[in-house]
């Protein structure tokens, strides 16, 4: 059967995004373990102990939803340095979300997420002809907003009491989106940004 997202390896300068699979368990948890990414509240990262449960899941939406998760590779030493994932696919429609993203604390603010983001973006408006592009955070992840609307993403929304939270707070989501009349200006930002 064919998929709108097929398996793809997606190659830059910085970051090399690859198809998760359950062979990266021990590089996710050590990536994890910089900045003890899971104990940020607001956020899901898997403490090192749950990385196998998390890739389960990645996988399971990969086979039943058309989700495409990925290992994040710091392209200058080879390491797994974190996780990002095209999931809520709505391919009638041709929208996705890019989301479920986490980066170990040493590459966060670099080249590496802007590279990335380019990847994710062109192969969805290129290759996959999306007509938008979603992204989803908690309302209280200031630095994600605030690195979402840096991409060029406009603010759709909030969603409030959109989820309960693992410690059974309510979260309130930020939605945001880019369409594909945005996408040239926002390709021009990122290329910008990379090579500044």
């Amino acid at each position: 059967m064919s998929r709108w997202i097929e398996p793809v390896t997606l190659q830059g300068e910085h970051v090399r995004l690859v198809p998760l699979t359950a062979e990266h368990e021990a590089a996710l948890a050590a990536a994890a373990r910089d900045g003890e990414l899971w104990k940020l509240w607001y956020t899901f990262v898997p403490s090192p102990d749950k990385t196998r449960a998390y890739i389960d899941t990645a996988l399971d939406m990969r086979d039943r939803l058309g989700a495409h998760p990925f290992a994040v590779i710091d392209a200058k030493t080879g390491d797994i340095v974190g996780s990002t994932r095209y999931f809520n696919v709505d391919e009638a429609n041709r929208r996705l979300e890019i989301g479920h993203t986490w980066y170990a604390k040493r590459v966060q603010k670099t080249a590496l997420n802007t590279e990335a983001k380019l990847l994710l973006l062109a192969h969805a408006f290129d290759k996959l002809d999306a007509i938008a592009v979603e992204f989803r955070t908690h309302f209280m992840n200031h630095a994600s907003r605030t690195a979402i609307a840096r991409l060029g993403a406009k603010q759709d929304g909030i969603l409030r009491n959109h989820q309960v939270g693992r410690d059974g707070v309510l979260r309130d989501t930020v939605v945001f989106s880019i369409i594909r009349s945005e996408w040239p200006a926002v390709r021009a930002n990122l290329n910008y940004r990379l090579d500044r």
